[in-house]
């Protein structure tokens, strides 16, 4: 299961990837950290990310860029409107009222969404990753800014399917911050609450949050947001300046001409973040427009000048976060600054001088977003244990059902399920009460966000039928998702049915009657009074399980015995029973249409992959022509003929020229003919020198091997002295006819020019090597035969029966009375000895006898 998180900005993204020793940012292709999330439209293919930025300049209509400014966003966006004039591209109105991106894209005019953009760049991010782990990807973690309406967030999902992504959480780029920043924190206080206040200034946006630790959690207090104030608004600043200055100067109008805006933008952004080193910078560029060459210089003091409009909205997120926190500045412990933007000097002195102390920069301002958001995927993951650390997000907005209570009457009626605030993920039931289908809208309450439209999506509960005249009661279960994302999930009617239970009750005389009946039943009266309650306990369940099923009612169960019937008040059993819900999300996918999406990303896909293999083909012959005739004239020189020498570096100019013209623009099988061509004529040269290179260290080898056989075969050394005569001599003999064959083959291949075919191949002596070392190896390798184990002695034969030793005079008694154990020698025992010596000397035909073990 992969774990990884992507951070999806503005202008750049960065991919990191959980590992058993950590978290790792993966570099792309280029090795660098940061991959542009750019995409550029050729005649042939798309160029993705570091290959998109290389073409920004020479293809600037079809390079698109800030794909998350246009994502869920209505074209009439004021926001949207204010950006369309930077950008180079062509953007237009759409189904729906949804901005469409055009451009050029193989010999044709295409339309593309902000989402299939984003499918795009993700696509590129998940290879970079893929490549990096080895393996396949498609769980993770995407960061988003917190202000991300519905609409943005389901675009972000649905562009995560197209490529191929299951996204674990969609997660604020502010909380994923306050993680990577609070989970390896060890000295966090676990009563008391440690105030952090995160600022993150971006390319386009500026987030602030207050976020509250405890041992091992966070508490997310307050979001806070300006979506148009970030590190390319000083950019824009700095290219109005120079733009108006070389209008003057150089009479020239970079604003009618695409290149040039692109090439000053790019030269402005160099510009700012010298100026935030230094307290002047120069500006050069060479040939911006019209042939000419423009000079500009700008110091710090006048940057903060222009940029003062800019400056003085920095407040207003600070102070917002802080009021919604309910909290001071005295009661922010530390306040930490990250994002690309940050790093503007008058930046950090407003927000120094608002908390009243200095931010830090603990973290590594580009790279925490990606950081958290694998940390996060390696939480939800299973793969990866990670310490307990408690993540507490809140929703940045208040969302609302509305509804009409009534055909007749037209005023809707709403009520916030989700206050701004509501932990994610959560969830809120509401009761209605109607008679037949009806429909709720969820809406945006939030009256201080206009940005965010007003109904974001209407789904139809019904259809149903009550059995009784009055109105049904319908629960009706909305949920906020991990994502954020605020749905209808479910609906449920709920019918009430009396029923009446009858319990019985006997009289005081027929008490010893009942016990008389019961004589057969278990003696202990707990075991009688436990087994009752628990038939008691099993028909109440399953009475209510039927009930809440819309299952019949249980038949009522009379008792075993004449009683009395007393009818108690009758009980109500309620019937849930599901309701159909249909949804309809206003500027979302539909399924139709993202399946499409999806095979629309394989084709475009497949088209790149083609081109690239094209382009390996093409390096391929390339390269080719150019090694073989370099080689032709150094090492290979020696091993071609003159004539032949000059015929083929005629033919290699001949394709170098195709290349350029006619071969310019061809497909991967003619290249691939085209290099098949000529290594026909020029495999054969590689082939002698390879020959003639490798064929002194083959020959040595074989010479070593015939010497070593030959010298052990003939050794008088013991350790062969087991192996036969003729098994020797099968050895020397097969040494002597390798080394007659390579003698021969030497002289004739000696008598051979080089550019002639040799006649001693290094295939043919590695051959013969082996082959002698088949029949070699293994009788010279032939271990020695065991030593004959040595027969033991026979133990003696016992007696029948025990019998008493006789007593003996001195004469009569052995110098050795006894035996080793020190038991007597009875005379039967010395007796039976006789014969098992003669047995041992009859055991070699000699008659000689082993020696005994």
């Amino acid at each position: 299961m992969s774990v990884v998180g992507f951070d999806v900005g503005n202008e750049s993204c960065i991919v990191a990837v959980a590992r058993q020793r950590g978290i790792d940012v993966v570099l792309n292709e280029e090795s660098k950290r940061e991959t542009p999330a750019v995409v550029c439209f050729g005649d042939k293919q798309r160029f993705i990310g570091t290959a998109g930025a290389a073409s920004s300049t020479m293809n600037p209509k079809n390079f698109i860029s800030q794909i998350k400014r246009l994502l869920g966003r209505s074209f009439a966006d004021p926001e949207l409107q204010r950006d369309l004039g930077s950008f180079p591209f062509r953007v237009s109105e759409g189904p729906g009222g949804f901005p469409l991106v055009h451009a050029r894209y193989l010999g044709e005019e295409r339309e593309f969404t902000p989402t299939q953009l984003l499918a795009m760049v993700l696509s590129n991010l998940k290879g970079i990753a893929e490549g990096n782990l080895n393996s396949a990807v498609v769980d993770c973690c995407i960061g988003i800014p917190a202000y991300f309406t519905d609409l943005q967030r389901r675009a972000v999902l649905d562009a995560a399917s197209i490529a191929g992504l299951r996204p674990l959480r969609l997660f604020h780029e502010t909380t994923a911050t306050a993680l990577a920043y609070g989970i390896y924190k060890t000295d966090l206080p676990e009563n008391d609450q440690l105030n952090v206040a995160f600022i993150d200034v971006g390319h386009a946006s500026m987030q602030v949050s207050i976020v509250g630790y405890k041992k091992g959690q966070l508490n997310m207090l307050s979001h806070a947001y300006d979506r148009s104030l970030g590190g390319r608004d000083f950019d824009e600043v700095l290219f109005k300046h120079f733009a108006e200055k070389f209008k003057d100067e150089y009479k020239i109008d970079v604003y009618q001409n695409a290149r040039a805006c692109i090439r000053l933008r790019v030269a402005c952004e160099k510009l700012k973040k010298v100026l935030s080193a230094n307290p002047e910078a120069p500006l050069n560029i060479e040939c911006l427009m019209d042939e000419k060459d423009v000079r500009g210089f700008i110091k710090r003091e006048k940057f903060e000048q222009i940029s003062a409009p800019v400056l003085q909205r920095v407040k207003g997120p600070l102070e917002k976060a802080l009021a919604e926190a309910g909290l001071t500045t005295d009661n922010v412990h530390f306040v930490e600054v990250v994002g690309s933007g940050s790093r503007v000097p008058a930046i950090i002195r407003i927000i120094t001088e608002f908390f009243g102390k200095e931010p830090r920069r603990t973290m590594n301002a580009s790279e925490c977003v990606a950081r958290g958001c694998a940390l996060q995927c390696a939480i939800l993951s299973p793969t990866f244990k990670v310490r307990e650390f408690e993540v507490n997000d809140e929703f940045p907005f208040s969302i609302a059902l509305s509804w009409k209570p009534d055909s007749e009457n037209t005023e809707s009626q709403q009520t916030v399920v989700f206050p701004k605030g509501s932990p994610v993920p959560s969830a809120n039931t509401v009761t209605f009460y109607r008679s037949s289908t009806f429909s709720i809208d969820v809406v945006n309450a939030s009256v201080d966000d206009l940005q965010m439209a007003q109904k974001i999506s209407t789904y139809t509960i019904g259809p149903f039928l009550s059995s009784k005249s009055e109105k049904a009661k319908v629960k009706v279960k909305a949920c906020l998702d991990i994502h954020g994302i605020v749905s209808v999930e479910s609906a449920v009617m709920l019918e009430e049915e009396e029923v009446e239970v009858l319990v019985a009750t006997t009289n005081e005389t027929l008490k010893d009657d009942t016990k008389m009946d019961t004589d057969d039943a278990p003696s202990d009266p707990a075991s009688g009074t436990d087994e009752n309650m628990q038939e008691s306990k099993c028909a109440a369940d399953a009475a209510h399980g039927a009930a809440e099923n819309g299952g019949p009612d249980s038949e009522e169960i009379s008792a075993p015995m004449d009683t009395d019937a007393k009818v108690e008040p009758s009980k109500r059993n309620v019937k849930k029973i599901d309701v159909p819900v249909s949804g309809l999300v206003y500027g979302a996918l539909g399924a139709e249409e993202l399946e499409k999406a999806v095979e629309n990303e394989y084709e475009m896909a497949l088209q790149d992959r083609v081109m690239e293999e094209t382009k390996e083909k093409k390096n391929a012959v390339e390269a080719y022509v150019y090694d073989m005739r370099n080689k032709l004239c150094d090492k290979y020189n020696d091993f071609v003929m003159s004539e032949y020498k000059e015929g083929l570096i005629a033919k290699l100019q001949e394709v170098e020229d195709w290349l350029y013209e006619d071969g310019e623009d061809e497909t991967k099988g003619v290249y691939i003919a085209k290099l098949e061509e000529l290594k026909k004529v020029g495999d054969p040269i590689e082939i002698r020198y390879k020959e003639w290179a490798e064929r002194g260290p083959a020959i040595d080898q074989l010479v070593y091997c015939i010497n070593s056989f030959r010298e052990a075969a003939l050794s008088n050394n013991q350790a062969f002295d087991h192996i036969d005569m003729s098994e020797k001599q099968k050895v020397i003999d097969g040494c002597s006819d390798a080394e007659i064959w390579l003698v021969e083959k030497k002289q004739q291949q000696d008598a051979l020019p080089k550019h002639a075919d040799p006649v001693l191949v290094i295939s043919d002596i590695k051959k013969k090597a082996e082959v002698l070392d088949r029949l070699c190896k293994p009788i010279m390798t032939k271990p020695k035969p065991a030593p004959k184990p040595q027969t033991p002695p026979p133990p003696p034969t016992p007696t029948e029966a025990p019998t008493t030793p006789e007593p003996q005079t001195p004469e009569q008694q052995q110098p050795n009375g006894a035996d080793e154990a020190g038991e007597p020698t009875s005379e039967g025992g010395a007796q039976d000895q006789e014969p098992a010596a003669e047995q041992m000397d009859t055991d070699k035909p000699d008659g000689s006898a082993e020696p005994s073990a």
